[in-house]
């Protein structure tokens, strides 16, 4: 195990409750001024739109009849907990890899937390060009894809420390 004090890790989950609680907010925001498939144009290539996704990523699962809810609240749980142990183990110096963690771990729980509460994950970001709607997305996702390509840098920046933290 390295060495890092709780208070820590502990401090770099500040920025997954933040992003967790943007997140919230800003579905939050859609659910009370947007009603199902109501969308704001705000640009020519993009909209903001109250959907509901009921699968995984890009809504594969969502046509399924309604397992998938309680097998991603399950996947998503435990990728929640073991990166939680993975970023208790980091070395103070691994801060690239501690940024991407929190920020995976953050956007899971807010569609986490949509999952449970609501039966869907909230999306509300649409960008299009040209008649192609890329799939509607919201912050959780953004901060999950930011957290993975952070992870992906960090494995290419500094594969020793990704490999000693994994041990």
């Amino acid at each position: 195990m390295s060495e890092t004090s709780s208070i820590s890790w502990i401090k770099w989950l500040v920025i997954s409750l933040v992003v967790l609680v943007l997140d919230q907010w800003s579905k939050q925001w859609i659910l009370a001024s947007l009603t199902l498939t109501e969308h704001i144009e705000l640009f020519p290539f993009f909209n903001i739109i109250h959907v509901h996704n009921y699968g995984a990523a890009f809504s594969i699962l969502s046509d399924q009849p309604g397992w998938q809810r309680w097998f991603l609240t399950i996947v998503t749980s435990v990728i929640s907990i073991v990166l939680l142990v993975w970023l208790r183990r980091l070395k103070a110096s691994q801060k690239l890899l501690a940024f991407s963690l929190v920020f995976i771990i953050g956007g899971a729980l807010g569609n986490l937390y949509d999952r449970v509460m609501y039966g869907y994950v909230v999306d509300f970001i649409d960008w299009h060009y040209n008649g192609y709607h890329w799939p509607a997305f919201n912050l959780a996702d953004a901060a999950i894809c930011l957290g993975a390509v952070l992870l992906i840098v960090d494995t290419f920046k500094n594969p020793d420390l990704t490999k000693e933290s994994n041990s």
